[in-house]
Formats: structure tokens, sequence, C-alpha cells
């Protein structure tokens, strides 16, 4: 299962602590967790994940591969800024949000376009079809329901 994860570049409120969290949720449950690479909601999945030897695939902006954090068990470096979004939302099974400015808006409202379950935690916006969780134990499980 790939578990694209999204959110802003920088925490605010207990934004980094439900991320990594959540990281280490999706690392027991044995996902691959993709997300943007950089920091923030980004970070700290991807530190949640490594902190229970799991894989967390970075998929950066930029053209250079250290740019992305150090959680990232594999990077890629797509050289697209914002378009990476696409990237991340096609290869992953759903997608969670935590947080998260425009940039997080245009990938949710990707993936629901495309069909894909996105769960969310304290999104900036409610679009149609979105579920909206409390915690990173029920993103888990609604993220992974019926997917398993």
């Amino acid at each position: 299962m790939q578990v694209g994860v999204i959110g802003s570049g920088s925490c605010y409120d207990d934004i980094c602590e439900f991320a990594y969290r959540l990281g280490q949720l999706l690392a027991e449950r044995g996902c691959v967790v993709i997300n943007g690479g950089l920091g923030g909601v980004m970070e700290a999945v991807s530190k949640g994940v490594s902190s229970r030897g799991g894989v967390a695939i970075g998929i950066v902006p930029g053209k250079d591969r250290r740019d992305a954090n150090p959680y990232c068990k594999y990077v890629i470096a797509t050289n697209m800024g914002h378009a990476r979004n696409m990237i991340i939302v096609h290869s992953s099974d759903v997608l969670v949000a935590v947080g998260g400015g425009y940039g997080t808006v245009s990938e949710m409202a990707i993936a629901l376009k495309e069909g894909k379950r996105v769960v969310a935690y304290k999104p900036a916006v409610k679009l149609e079809g979105l579920i909206v969780v409390k915690t990173p134990e029920e993103a888990v499980s609604k993220a992974l329901e019926g997917l398993e």
C-alpha cells in the first residue's frame, strides 16, 4: 500500500505531532509513505515512518535530491516545482492531508477528482468527498479501510 501524506512545509499547533504519529502507524501497517520530501509535515511524517523502520519516499520539487529531509529513505528529484504534486497523487493509493495551505488543497482536489480517497486532519477547506478525522489512529483506519 502506498499512502501519500500531504501538508504544509511548516508546522503549527499540533500538526507535526499528528504527522509524526501518523507516520509511525502507517509504517507499523507496512505502508510505503510518499510525500513532498521537504520540511514541516513532510519531515515529521518521514521521521515517524523512519522511527518504525518503514519506508518514506520524498518527491522533491527541485533538481537536487539533497534538498530532502534526512528521514526519506528514497528521494526522487523532479525539477518540476508544484507540478510534482501530480506525481504524489498518482503514485498514492490513498492520501492523508495534515493541515496545509494552497498546495495541499490542490493535491486534495486532484486526488478527489481522480476518484481517490482523501482523509484530512484540520483541512484548510472542506471539499466534497473529503473524510475529516480527529486522530492519527482514525486517519489510518479511514485511509486503509477496504484497501488492505
